[in-house]
């Protein structure tokens, strides 16, 4: 772990980068030279024909049984039997992109790239059309293209998106972290793709977004926000320009981007640390300013990333204050960057259409692989490819994860507390897992003496809008009505009454010192961030060792001071404290003797 973050944090050294391409080439043909050959080597033993050149390879990875991309070599008047059966098919695809599928026609199961005539594949998307009528959903086009494959007439495989028609709120919903240095165009590349309408270059297009005085007087975020972005099942664009409300986003999307707006000043650390380990991002987008590079945070917020194992895309934002080869230095940068051993990423630079349908596949697939966009939020340039992007992107989780989670019992982390006017105390967080109704009794703490207390969920909001079942994954709002605002804190945890939960004092971490000045020894204090828990806690033993240095080890026993945390062996776990830095996980804990549950 250590060798592939150390480099992200302190003092950096230029290391020889690793021979990797960054250009992986457009659509179907992300595939390296030597394993085209193979390729090709294998179509020739097959006795299948073979295709002209090396730059389009007749293969995709064969197709598997689970996941949500189907492969079909045609659709052309099934039988009714035989469709029954598609449509069968088709739910389980759905099912497991939890809402999504691609299909690619014109495609074996192999993967060979056959490709159909004009005709052959005008009826297969009728019928595909037909299939997803049965299911509920809608289809997109996402690419055509020509196959070289041995033919009199021309040949094309289809490449197209089944998008479910939302029912009963259960949008899919993927949350994705803002990273950036400060200045670097975050908040105003969030209120253009948001609000629908391009900045004027001054910063208006942020506004929108700020909550505090200070942030609209100063232009830096200091706090968390959220902000929303939809896509119908027809893959387009629902944001404010023709929504009025959060609501009405909500109904008529079938996919949603949830922003999480993070602060990019050095003094905002801790608040940007909270936001990457408590509300579990799916992804992260990190914001580079073409006429700054690599500046200030930014390397720290990869780092960051990377520790905390979320897969990163990066945004080259303000293309249109530079030259040409300012831009062309900014990406060469942070491709030397991405490339080097600390961080071995395969960097694919999105210029076009098929480009960025191609990124979003694979981003999901292999988490090596990032995308770098280059646009400007004053002119508009290349924003529609990061828009295709988000709308291609899939869940990293499938269906039967989801599942799992939710067969486990109620437990909900409290990120957020506030009190509003006719409704009382309200809890804004994550459900970890189980399902959370309207008007369901759980219990919520630690309290500083260890203590759960009852209460009960008086109603349950998403993106704003009223929800009567919250699942696990998703991130909502609790009211909790006259309960005492002054019993909670973040940290806290809302858990089912039959769950016996694990608090404690004291508990155990392995972990790896990514940077520090002197030696880190028992007895020294720091910040641990886990999950949404952040406390300050002393070192209360080194295991093996009387200290450590900078890149080392150990297995770590910690002490909170403040109060009992509710913790889970083999939880990620975060420290910092002035220029030292760690990451580790959970291996023991200590729990507190006696569960105290108070009604």
């Amino acid at each position: 772990m250590d060798s592939r973050v150390l480099e992200l944090f302190g003092n950096v050294t230029k290391t020889k980068s690793l021979g990797l391409d960054s250009s992986l080439g457009n659509g179907y043909g992300m595939k390296s030279k030597k394993i085209c050959s193979k390729n090709n080597k294998k179509a020739k033993n097959r006795g299948t024909r073979n295709t002209r050149s090396c730059k389009n390879p007749p293969y995709l990875p064969p197709e598997a049984e689970e996941g949500n991309i189907e492969y079909k070599l045609k659709l052309v008047n099934p039988t009714q039997y035989r469709f029954e059966h598609l449509v069968t098919q088709m739910k389980w695809r759905l099912q497991e992109g939890r809402g999504e599928a691609v299909y690619q026609i014109g495609v074996e199961d192999n993967g060979l790239l056959v490709g159909l005539s004009e005709e052959d594949m005008r009826a297969s998307l009728k019928t595909l059309r037909r299939m997803a009528e049965k299911v509920g959903a809608d289809i997109t086009i996402l690419r055509e293209r020509e196959v070289d494959y041995d033919s009199d007439t021309p040949r094309k495989i289809a490449e197209v998106l089944v998008r479910k028609v939302p029912d009963d709120q259960q949008f899919l919903d993927l949350r994705v972290a803002v990273l950036g240095n400060v200045d670097s165009g975050k908040s105003t590349l969030l209120g253009v793709l948001t609000q629908g309408e391009l900045d004027n270059g001054r910063g208006r297009a942020r506004l929108n977004l700020f909550r505090h005085l200070h942030e609209i007087q100063t232009g830096r975020t200091s706090s968390i926000s959220f902000e929303i972005l939809g896509f119908n099942s027809k893959g387009e664009v629902v944001n404010y320009s023709e929504s009025r409300t959060a609501e009405e986003i909500c109904e008529s999307s079938s996919k949603m981007i949830t922003f999480i707006d993070l602060a990019g000043h050095h003094k905002y650390l801790k608040t940007t640390i909270f936001g990457l380990t408590s509300y579990c991002p799916d992804f992260a987008m990190l914001v580079v300013g073409a006429n700054t590079g690599i500046a200030g945070t930014t390397r720290e917020h990869l780092g960051l990333a990377m520790a905390l194992k979320v897969p990163i895309f990066i945004v080259v934002s303000k293309v249109d204050l530079c030259a040409r080869g300012t831009v062309e230095r900014t990406v060469r940068q942070l491709e030397r960057v991405l490339k080097q051993p600390g961080c071995n990423k395969v960097p694919m630079v999105v210029s076009s259409a098929d480009d960025a349908v191609t990124a979003a596949q694979r981003f999901a697939q292999s988490p090596s692989i990032t995308p770098i966009f280059t646009l400007s939020s004053v002119s508009g340039e290349s924003l529609d490819l990061l828009k295709v992007f988000f709308n291609i992107l899939p869940p990293l989780s499938n269906s039967k994860e989801q599942e799992e989670l939710m067969q486990q019992l109620t437990e909900f982390q409290v990120d957020e507390i506030y009190t509003v006017p006719e409704v009382g105390t309200v809890v804004g967080g994550t459900l970890y897992s189980g399902i959370c109704r309207e008007g369901e009794r759980l219990v919520v703490g630690p309290t500083d003496d260890g203590r759960f207390l009852g209460l009960k969920v008086c109603s349950i909001q998403r993106n704003r809008s009223a929800c009567r079942v919250l699942r696990a994954g998703q991130a909502a709002t609790l009211a909790l009505g006259n309960f005492d605002r002054s019993l909670l804190r973040k940290g806290m945890v809302m858990v089912s009454p039959e769950m016996n939960p694990t608090i404690c004092w004291l508990f155990e971490a392995e972990i790896v010192l990514l940077f520090h000045a002197k030696t880190f020894r028992k007895g020294f204090q720091v910040t641990v961030h886990v999950g949404n828990v952040r406390q300050t806690a002393t070192v209360e033993r080194l295991h093996g060792k009387e200290e450590l240095r900078t890149g080392e080890k150990a297995v770590v026993r910690f002490k909170f001071i403040k109060h009992p945390e509710y913790l889970k062996v083999g939880a990620k776990l975060l420290f910092r404290e002035g220029v030292t830095k760690g990451i580790g996980h959970v291996t023991h804990l200590q729990p507190v003797s006696l569960y105290q549950h108070h009604p």
